[in-house]
């Protein structure tokens, strides 16, 4: 099962076969640009003579952004609007040219208060027919259909103008789940396809893949990413659990391809993540690339990039449909990124490999009751874009001071090959780590050279393996339990969290009444999501338990509800490995941009991206950064990219790597830019939200040339 499937109908190959239209990279009407995600325009006004004369055209302020908000949103441009969303998921168009508001719509108007979080957001999907123009996006749980010309709600689209995405998913209506949909979804004829955002505990839904009629909001099709009896894949997972596993999820967005009717669906980790023994087993379809008919949902091939994953390595981001010359011929592709470094490139049409691909044996997990998988597979090329190793050397040593802190942290940890697993006897240096690596920003295909661009992250992360204390207590849900369930991924199994990402929780009785920790939990805020799939009484649990007010952790009990799993060990918490000034552990570079040439499999350049201004004042040459956000190329010449923590916007020549023209923008650019022309005149647009440790922001930034 760990091979390429092919199912490919007769049909699908008739459409192939014909004519291809060319796309239009003029436009940017999708989430990518464009349906196959190239992330490239043609557009050609801005180029290498002129860029370093651009100047900003508008700003946009969205008002409403908080301590630790953000903006991860691509925005798209229809008829002249500009499409996108704020901070707290407000929709907004603007008068593309000028930035001026058009209208704005809080998704709370339809949801009627039931859901006061909305969640992060990468962008919107626009659909059109003859009498039909409509923005659909997500908040919550919820799909949300708006009138495109006038920002109000599409009344006819489900219940009144909303789809909730809990509904359909198991064979209990009644189930609740945390569910969104942060990055949006693609149109098929009359069809929105689209994923979701879920826990990553033993309480995850299953991430199953449905298409929902863009209209109606009836559901047309679901593909099971974790099978169902009966269906190919079952027998890679225990069947004594399978039917309590979540994950498998699509939250990375999707591709399109529209001529043969192929929709290209990557897939994240199977629950829990760190630890695999209630899945024993390869885990279809989690960590995959799945080639689905996007008529019917049903399976034409796929690839699976990671078996039974305890690291994390879910695929972050939408593939590149992309073209590739090998052997004297044009083969129509389809190109992976991955957290772990590598690009996965397949023929679109029949999943083999364009280069060959090998199953290559790992260490073997020691952790109790774990069986990892034997091998791996490993493409020989296109070559990986970041280091998968880590040596002795590779740790840092800029200075005397930073390598003995350093030495101080490693020799509590097994590092190496990036196969180890975690581990009780002693933590391991997770190298890439669980941000990539390419990230959900995505990569940019340039259909006149054949090569991709891609922004990594060479950031390691420490992995710390304990006991879970509360599995051995039998019977209901204690609040010890349900916050390791629902919290401990981020806030740790200690409390202590990861600040300034995931705060200390030791002492928040002193900050927050009850009520008000109740009401977070509820609610959720920023990054947090809401906990409103939790019952009353499993939510007071929790409450009562970081307050100190449960015996050995397991006085306030819930009562009743269904029985779950629960994880004999757990990561402590999501921790960078990162020097007190907060450099990372290793030696730079910490953030790269890179040139592949998929026609050669090669590597062109790598180019350093962002920079620690203090570190370049001592001398010390350019180290990169950690970087949420990707690339977009266009026919100009050019690769616009922001990205950093350092809150720059880069342009790089793409023949070279060499920086053209940068700016400081008012908050990290954490999003991938758009490209459109309006009025004649060419813009490049970018959320600049910040967050991820940096200072939030609240608007959007367009430049143009005077």
């Amino acid at each position: 099962m760990r091979h390429v499937i092919l199912l490919l109908s007769a049909a699908l190959l008739f459409n192939a076969c014909n004519q291809k239209k060319e796309t239009d990279y003029s436009k940017w009407t999708n989430f990518g640009g464009t349906k196959d995600a190239a992330r490239y325009s043609s557009l050609t006004q801005i180029n290498a003579n002129n860029v370093d004369q651009l100047k900003v055209a508008w700003e946009y302020h969205c008002g409403d952004s908080s301590s630790r908000s953000q903006i991860q949103c691509q925005p798209i441009v229809v008829d002249g609007l500009l499409y996108g969303t704020t901070p707290k998921l407000h929709l907004f168009a603007l008068d593309a040219a000028s930035g001026k508001e058009i209208w704005r719509f809080d998704p709370f108007q339809v949801l009627g208060g039931e859901n006061s979080w909305a969640g992060t957001n990468r962008g919107v999907t626009y659909f059109e027919d003859k009498a039909y123009k409509r923005i659909l996006f997500c908040a919550g749980n919820f799909l949300i259909s708006v009138d495109a010309k006038t920002g109000l709600p599409d009344t006819t689209f489900g219940d009144n103008g909303k789809v909730d995405l809990q509904k359909g998913l198991t064979d209990n209506p009644d189930e609740q789940f945390l569910i969104t949909s942060n990055t949006p979804g693609i149109i098929y004829k009359d069809k929105i396809i689209l994923g979701m955002r879920l826990s990553e505990g033993l309480d995850a839904a299953p991430g199953h893949i449905r298409a929902y009629n863009v209209k109606t909001g009836k559901m047309d099709w679901i593909f099971h990413t974790i099978p169902k009896k009966g269906e190919a894949g079952y027998e890679t997972w225990d069947p004594k659990y399978i039917d309590k596993i979540g994950g498998a999820n699509n939250w990375s967005g999707l591709s399109l391809d529209e001529e043969s009717g192929i929709v290209y669906v990557p897939t994240g980790s199977a629950t829990y993540d760190f630890y695999g023994g209630f899945r024993q087993g390869d885990n279809l379809y989690a960590n995959t690339l799945l080639a689905l008919d996007a008529a019917t949902g049903k399976r034409i091939w796929h690839f699976q990039t990671t078996h039974h994953d305890v690291w994390d390595r879910d695929l972050p981001t939408n593939p590149n449909l992309v073209k590739v010359k090998k052997d004297g011929k044009t083969i129509d592709a389809v190109a992976q990124i991955s957290k772990q470094g590598f690009v996965y490139l397949f023929n679109r049409l029949t999943g083999e490999p364009i280069y060959p691909i090998e199953e290559k044996p790992i260490p073997q997990s020691n952790m109790p009751g774990e069986k990892t998988a034997m091998t791996q597979p490993i493409p020989g090329l296109p070559e990986a874009y970041m280091r998968q190793h880590l040596e002795e050397k590779d740790f840092l040593n800029l200075t005397p001071d930073l390598k003995k802190e350093v030495d101080a942290v490693v020799k509590n940890y097994n590092y190496g090959n990036m196969w180890l697993s975690p581990s009780l006897e002693k933590g391991i240096i997770l190298f890439p780590g669980f941000d990539g690596g390419g990230e959900w920003g995505g990569a940019s295909y340039d259909p006149e050279s054949n090569w991709l661009y891609v922004n990594a992250n060479e950031m390691p992360w420490l992995i710390d393996m304990v006991k879970n204390e509360t599995a051995e207590k039998k019977g209901p849900m204690t609040g010890a339990q349900l916050y390791t369930n629902n919290c401990a991924n981020c806030h740790g199994s200690d409390r202590k969290g990861n600040p300034p990402a995931f705060p200390n929780l030791t002492e928040v009785g002193k900050k927050y009444s009850e009520k008000q920790i109740a009401s977070l939990l509820k609610t959720g805020k920023g990054g947090m999501p809401s906990f409103r799939h939790l019952s009353e009484t499993e939510r007071a649990s929790i409450v009562s338990f970081l307050n100190g007010k449960v015996e050995n952790g397991i006085k306030e009990e819930m009562e009743g509800g269904k029985e779950k799993l629960i994880t004999p060990y757990v990561m402590k918490g999501y921790k960078r490995f990162l020097t007190k000034d907060g450099y990372p552990g290793i030696n730079p570079p910490w953030g790269t941009l890179n040139a592949i040439d998929l026609n050669t499999g090669k590597i062109v350049w790598k180019s350093v991206l962002g920079e620690f201004p203090e570190l370049t004042a001592m001398g010390i040459p350019l180290t990169g950064r950690e970087n949420y956000g990707g690339p977009v190329t266009t026919a100009g010449g050019l690769i616009f990219i922001g990205a950093t923590e350092d809150e720059m916007f880069r342009v790089f020549d793409k023949r070279t790597g060499k920086v053209l023209w940068q700016t400081k923008l008012p908050a990290s650019g954490h999003a991938t830019p758009a490209v459109y022309e309006a009025n004649g005149k060419q813009y490049v647009v970018i959320a600049c939200g910040g967050g991820k440790g940096s200072k939030s922001g609240d608007s959007y930034v367009a430049f143009a040339l005077p």
